[in-house]
């Protein structure tokens, strides 16, 4: 996921105000009646304030290309809005947004004692004598601090590792080329994103319930797992996951489900991991995947959290939402952000480019700002 830094972001009781409302004095224009009917009459929060944040997002060109925003306030929906041609059964793509839901998956196999957190990774290919590869763990690969080279974005882009495993030679098999790659730093030692960890990890959790090396095999296991598992007891029965020619889970990015699916997964994990009172994933996995990770306390394990990134990028809203408000992040601008403190989950699902991505957090902060439970 590439990400540029932010340009100073407005504090927090100005920030609703101040969206979308430009210099100009007097009253901003009335809000059309299909605005404020995409808000429920008692939402939590200031009902036209938030029709009105909700509109400005939808229309501010410079955010981007909004297809779908939703609002959860203590697993209700609040608000819910769509771009043309899309509507609540439209499945919509995760993006990198999939790797919390590989991170959840990774979290049922280690409670099923299929896959241990702190022992080298099981890639066959690590475990020859000398390797030092060997010495990865997969708690370190859910904290993107393998030390494995990977370049996540690159300034002439078609060279990213990121674009050569998922589109060019490695496309076939995704997990084998990320699991080629030599060690850049020692594992453990330096936090760095990568999409090619994530792919690492789908590849070990079809490892761990099929020996085949059969596609068809992999993918069935992967997919039954997924179903059966997570995606059902979650209620996200519109999700669907890809898989490459190898028949390994494109983890890393490629979940396809309807905003309100994502808005499910999202109360999952302000949930702790639980469904209408029933555990489907461990609380305990849920509070490691929201832990700062040891070289990054902006990141926790497959999850972002609402702190700042060492490298001073803006990646949420440090000071402007709770401090334990985490997310799942996706390429071109798609999040589902958690509050647990608020109760409150805001899904977001468009086209925005890294440019934009400033102006879309600002409303997003905004829309989150209007609500009390700080």
């Amino acid at each position: 996921m590439s990400m540029r830094r932010a340009p100073l972001i407005l504090p927090l009781l100005a920030l609703p105000a101040l969206i979308g409302c430009g210099s100009n004095d007097g009253p901003p224009p009335p809000l059309a009646p299909a605005a404020l009917a995409a808000v429920d009459p008692q939402p939590g929060a200031p009902r036209a304030r938030l029709a009105r944040a909700i509109d400005d997002l939808f229309a501010d060109s410079e955010a981007g290309e909004t297809n779908a925003l939703l609002v959860l306030r203590g697993g209700r929906i609040v608000a819910e809005r769509y771009g043309e041609d899309i509507g609540k059964d439209t499945r919509l793509t995760g993006w990198s947004m999939t790797a919390s839901v590989t991170g959840a998956m990774i979290g049922l196999l280690v409670s099923d004692g299929r896959l241990r957190l702190d022992e080298s990774a099981p890639v066959p290919a690590w475990q020859r004598s000398g390797d030092p590869r060997g010495e990865i763990t997969l708690r370190q690969l859910l904290q993107m601090r393998s030390g494995l080279r990977h370049s996540e974005a690159d300034a002439t882009h078609w060279r990213s590792d990121n674009v050569r495993m998922l589109f060019l030679d490695g496309r076939d098999d995704m997990a084998g080329y990320a699991e080629a790659q030599p060690l850049e730093a020692e594992p453990g030692r330096t936090f760095e994103y990568s999409s090619a960890s994530t792919v690492i990890l789908a590849d070990l959790a079809a490892r761990s319930l099929t020996e085949s090396r059969d596609p068809a095999f992999r993918r069935a296991a992967i997919a039954d797992y997924l179903r059966t598992r997570l995606f059902e007891p979650v209620g996200m029965r519109s999700a669907v996951a890809e898989f490459d020619a190898a028949g390994t889970f494109i983890g890393s990015g490629m979940v396809h489900a309807t905003a309100r699916d994502w808005g499910r997964f999202g109360e999952f994990l302000r949930n702790g991991g639980s469904v209408k009172g029933g555990q489907v994933v461990p609380r305990g996995w849920i509070d490691f995947m929201t832990t700062p990770s040891p070289r990054n306390a902006g990141f926790g394990a497959q999850l972002w959290l609402n702190r700042p990134q060492p490298d001073g990028r803006e990646v949420l809203f440090p000071g402007m939402a709770p401090a334990d408000a985490f997310a799942c992040i996706g390429q071109l601008g798609q999040y589902v952000v958690v509050s647990p403190g608020q109760k409150l989950t805001v899904v977001r699902l468009g086209r925005t480019d890294d440019a934009g991505l400033p102006a879309l957090r600002r409303h997003l902060a905004g829309i989150a700002a209007l609500f009390p439970g700080r």
